[in-house]
């Protein structure tokens, strides 16, 4: 059984993609709604931020990479997701339309950039600390977990003081590394539920159909049906993203094989480290 997972925002641009016709048209697809020219990920129009323009190439390169796979054959039995991989899964899925997508991803994107007009916010990658710890962590500073990708592996997300402040605890309570990166929005917390009533109002603005392959959700990893896709897309921007659950239950319906449908290859190395703290526990 193929599982596509579809990831989340990438950091940074990686290689350009062929210019075959498929990427002609999801590049012809993102300058039309997105206002983006993906090759260089210029403004067309009115400019946004650089976590906006990642956002939209995140979900054209996995809008690229499914017709790539579907031209040799490679089509998915379930698809799962990560973060703001959603919006590209819910195309693949036969959810929304492509266009639809990257339209949503852009306004989504836009949405909360607005909140880096008032504040300053972070995330912070953690890694080597057991979730206990790196949860009182994030209490003894006021921020958030906002992915649960490993048992080892986190991120916090939060006001970049406070994030700074975290960030060293981590280290000085024994993290591997504890990294910080600037962001729009404090993504997965409850802080944006000073969005929410943005997020909502850009959200109803689509038709969701009923997804054509299963897909599962990576907040209580239920497969969502049209008509809960509206509320899971504020639901996931509010609470945080639980990966290591979400693999363990495909390989509990019995998925055989991942294929990360994106930039990066970040969702493989959690899945080799869950499965290898598995491997150790048995």
């Amino acid at each position: 059984m193929i599982c596509f997972m579809f990831p989340g925002q990438p950091l940074s641009p990686g290689p350009p993609p062929p210019d075959d016709d498929d990427f002609r048209a999801v590049s012809r697809l993102c300058r039309e709604r997105t206002g983006i020219a993906l090759p260089d990920l210029a403004w067309c129009g009115e400019p946004s931020t650089e976590s906006v323009a990642l956002q939209v190439y995140g979900a054209a390169l996995s809008l690229y990479r499914a017709r790539c796979l579907s031209q040799q054959g490679i089509r998915p039995n379930l698809i799962a997701e990560h973060s703001m991989g959603i919006y590209a899964a819910l195309a693949v899925s036969g959810s929304l339309p492509e266009g639809d997508a990257l339209e949503l991803t852009f306004r989504i994107g836009r949405c909360m950039a607005g909140m880096a007009e008032t504040g300053a916010y972070a995330l912070g990658c953690v890694v080597g600390l057991p979730v206990e710890p790196l949860l009182a962590i994030a209490e003894n500073n006021g921020v958030y977990l906002a992915n649960h990708n490993t048992s080892r592996h986190f991120l916090l997300s939060g006001e970049r003081s406070k994030m700074e402040s975290a960030v060293v605890e981590a280290l000085h309570s024994g993290a591997f590394s504890a990294k910080l990166f600037p962001c729009d929005a404090p993504l997965h917390t409850p802080l944006m539920e000073e969005i929410a009533d943005g997020l909502r109002a850009v959200i109803s603005g689509y038709r969701y159909g009923e997804p054509s392959v299963p897909l599962m959700n990576h907040i209580d990893q239920d497969f969502l049906t049209g008509a809960e896709v509206p509320d899971f897309l504020l639901r996931e921007l509010l609470l945080p993203v639980y990966w290591e659950k979400s693999y363990r239950e495909l390989l509990a319906v019995g998925v055989t094989r991942c294929v990360e449908v994106g930039a990066g290859d970040a969702l493989k190395k959690y899945n080799r480290w869950i499965e290898n703290e598995a491997a150790k526990s048995l």
